[in-house]
């Protein structure tokens, strides 16, 4: 690129080249600095890890039509690219191609041909060329990257220059991605549209295409933080979609049918006007409220007005509440006396009933909040609901208190660019459009719930409709079918209990039906899947991670095209900008390819640390990685298998006994209308530790399971020998298996076996 960035190398595929080709060539270069200059805004990162002479193979991430000449207006080398023969034989482009040294290559080739094409790529590194392969072999149409192929790998199998990992960030929604739609008809978001353009360090020539696409996903996560720059915090961003969707559907529960954007708008400014004297002088305030529109506008009042919500778990003890209040030295808590009626508490301080603060609204104030609604800047706005300091993406947003299923609840803190950036990545992955309607079953002190049911569609301009409570299937059916949800969103215990509930017809609308915080069994999603018509999506996520980590997502088919999004057994691949490693247990080195380790996780969704807790921070949070507890697997196509979590492990005789295979073992045996169980571990004297199953199952039913289990090939040390009956398996409110209170009650059945 000598004309563009006026240092390029003389490299073999430049010499011998005819006056005429060198004029096109210059010509292609000055046109690309142009359009790179106007169109788009680039920056480079780690550009020095090039090689200034010499071969080298760039592999890169494929988003969008453009991509080689964006990368090419940011070396100041000629690179020779891999490019699809149908572009390459295309009459405008092929003089263009040919002058740029492009390789055509396709999966449409013979054998014989397509050897060729990757010789020649060998052959151009080997003399000394730059030559950059989409190592995903087509543009991604589902906003994941894909598996990279192998071609890479037959290109380098004999070189001995580097090959070079090249991540592409901020194209995807860009007028030329092809997100769902015509690409050249989107309205572009921005322009100049920003893109960064990042170099990792070189590989070995003989690195496999599994371990590239990851140092590909490292670079992603690295990426990723410049996109904070033109996000907003996220009061002011739900400002500007509240203003830009007007009338649009907003909000909804079984008593109120719509609330659109607008009208959200005024009702937040009038309840935040109202709630400015109580919370006065206060940087956290905490929220007692199920998952509602009024929930939803008092949270949204407290970021617009600066402060942090802090959404108290309704179903925790009363020991665990207190603490949760003393750590964030709540001095107020807004409630409301309908829900304390029905869910009595015992608090160190008295709720501010809502129905008393927003009572009686005057003429004046009615007005007030329509004006500011719809006429003032929102500095204004801000200023005019008693912030004054403006608040930044890095600042806080909100504690979470994690459930308290393995331990004693921590609060993990969450900033506006942990959340804005897990909203992000979730808009990317699913592919959401702007009718969708989300149900929001998941409480507001739940990760998922937070980010997913309330800042997400307040960001992003999409519909929920609430209710509280989870587990009444006949009323989220109706609630589903009369509003027309199109995405939900829960437990595989909730999702259970709709599939055996609800009418066939109830969720008729739904495109997506996404399943997290807990393994989800297979007898489950079979179940569900046949009763609606629909299989749930399988994700992972942890508190920690604002919450979602990896997904299974919708696949993209068309006519010569199949780019799968989910693979059965699997959590799915993690979310745009997320990079996962996985490492020995106990000396943290990387595990070897295809066995299983403790998965680490890093990116922007990544917590700031626990509040007021910097050891229990240090422990979990090293030099940007998270480590989350969980034992996985990842295949070579990026695919996240979960085996279970370390705490989750009884070491019984000297042996490690994962709890979650032997409840898969169960749940097999005793079929989709069997029991539930869940396996825990009491002390033994003799062997360490030993197994406890609680369980639903009648006396007969668990003989017959008992002798299933004998016939077979269980390892000795795994077979669970004491059963416990319970009514009901122990629940937390977010809809997990609260493993702490299991252990309780074996332990308690121990002792009155003893007795």
């Amino acid at each position: 690129m000598q004309d563009a960035a006026g240092s390029a190398a003389t490299t073999s595929s430049e010499q011998g080249k005819p006056s005429s080709s060198r004029i096109l060539e210059r010509f292609c270069r000055a046109l690309i600095f142009l359009i790179s200059r106007t169109v788009y805004r680039l920056r480079v990162i780690g550009l020095a890890n090039l090689p200034l002479q010499g071969g080298a193979l760039l592999a890169s991430n494929h988003l969008s039509l453009v991509d080689a000449v964006l990368l090419q207006a940011a070396v100041p080398r000629p690179i020779r690219f891999l490019i699809f023969r149908e572009y390459y034989d295309h009459w405008l482009l092929r003089p263009l191609a040919q002058a740029m040294g492009a390789i055509p290559i396709s999966s449409q080739m013979g054998a014989r041909e397509m050897l060729t094409a990757l010789r020649t790529a060998s052959n151009a590194v080997a003399a000394g060329d730059l030559v950059c392969i989409f190592a995903e072999g087509e543009i991604t149409r589902i906003g994941q990257t894909l598996s990279f192929r192998r071609g890479l790998e037959r290109i380098m199998a004999r070189a001995s220059e580097p090959i070079i990992p090249v991540h592409l960030d901020g194209l995807w929604g860009s007028i030329f991605s092809l997100q769902p739609g015509h690409a050249l008809w989107r309205r572009p978001q921005r322009l100049p549209f920003p893109v960064t353009v990042s170099f990792g360090a070189a590989l070995p020539p003989q690195t496999s295409a599994a371990v590239v696409r990851q140092k590909v996903q490292e670079l992603a996560s690295d990426a990723f933080v410049y996109r904070k720059a033109a996000m907003l915090p996220l009061g002011r961003a739900f400002i500007r979609t509240a203003r830009r969707e007007g009338r649009a559907f907003f909000l909804a529960d079984a008593q109120t049918e719509k609330v659109s954007f607008a009208g959200a708008l005024i009702k937040m400014i009038f309840l935040a006007r109202r709630l400015a004297p109580q919370w006065r002088g206060q940087r956290m305030v905490g929220i007692l409220l199920p998952p509602s529109p009024a929930g939803a506008l008092v949270n949204l009042a407290a970021l617009v007005m600066g402060k942090v919500p802090i959404n108290l778990n309704y179903t925790a003890s009363a020991g665990a509440l207190r603490s949760c209040i003393e750590q964030c030295e709540l001095q107020t808590i807004i409630s409301s006396r309908a829900f304390l009626e029905r869910v009595p508490l015992d608090l160190p301080l008295a709720p501010l009933p809502l129905e008393d603060l927003a009572a009686n609204p005057r003429l004046r104030e009615k007005l007030t909040a329509l004006l500011l609604a719809r006429l003032a800047p929102v500095r204004l706005l801000e200023r005019a609901l008693g912030l004054r300091q403006r608040v930044r993406m890095d600042d806080l947003a909100t504690v979470i208190f994690s459930s308290g299923s393995t331990g004693e609840p921590k609060g993990v803190m969450l900033s506006h660019f942990n959340i804005a950036a897990n909203g992000e990545q979730l808009f990317q992955s699913f592919r959401l459009e702007e009718n969708d309607r989300f149900m929001g079953i998941l409480p507001f002190f739940h990760s998922f719930g937070f980010t997913v049911t309330l800042c997400l569609p307040a960001v992003y301009g999409l519909g929920v409709i609430f209710y509280p409570n989870p587990l009444d299937a006949k009323m989220i059916g109706e609630l589903a079918r009369t509003r027309r949800a199109t995405i939900l969103v829960g437990t595989p215990t909730f999702l259970q209990t709709y599939a055996r509930r609800c009418e066939a017809g109830d969720f008729g609308s739904l495109r997506l039906v996404i399943a997290g915080a807990e393994k989800m069994p297979e007898r489950i999603a079979n179940l569900f899947e046949d009763r609606f018509g629909i299989r749930p999506l399988e994700g992972y996520g942890c508190t920690e991670c604002s919450p979602v980590v990896a997904a299974n997502t919708l696949p993209y088919r068309a006519a010569g095209y199949v780019q799968t999004g989910a693979r059965r057994g699997t959590v799915g691949r993690p979310l745009p900008g997320i990079s996962v490693k996985l490492v020995d247990p106990e000396t943290r080195l990387p595990c070897p390819a295809g066995s299983s380790g403790l998965l680490l996780v890093r990116g922007p969704n990544v917590m700031q640390g626990y509040l007021k807790e910097p050891e229990k921070t240090a422990a979990v949070l090293q030099q940007g990685w998270y480590n989350t507890g969980d034992l996985a697997t990842m295949d070579d196509d990026g695919f996240l298998t979960l085996s279970d979590r370390l705490s989750r492990f009884s070491k019984i005789g000297g042996e490690m006994v994962p709890h979650l295979k032997v409840e898969e073992l169960l749940h097999s045996l005793s079929g989709p209308e069997g029991g539930s169980f869940v396996v825990t571990s009491i002390v033994d004297e003799q062997k360490g530790e030993k197994l406890v199953v609680l369980h639903t199952l009648g006396l007969g039913k668990l003989r017959q399971l008992q002798e299933q289990l004998a016939a077979t090939d269980l390892p000795n040390l795994w077979r669970p020998r004491q059963f416990v009956f319970v009514e009901s398996l122990p629940y937390l409110g977010s809809g997990k298996v609260d493993l702490r209170r299991a252990r309780e009650v074996a332990q308690q059945h121990q002792l009155a076996h003893k007795k």
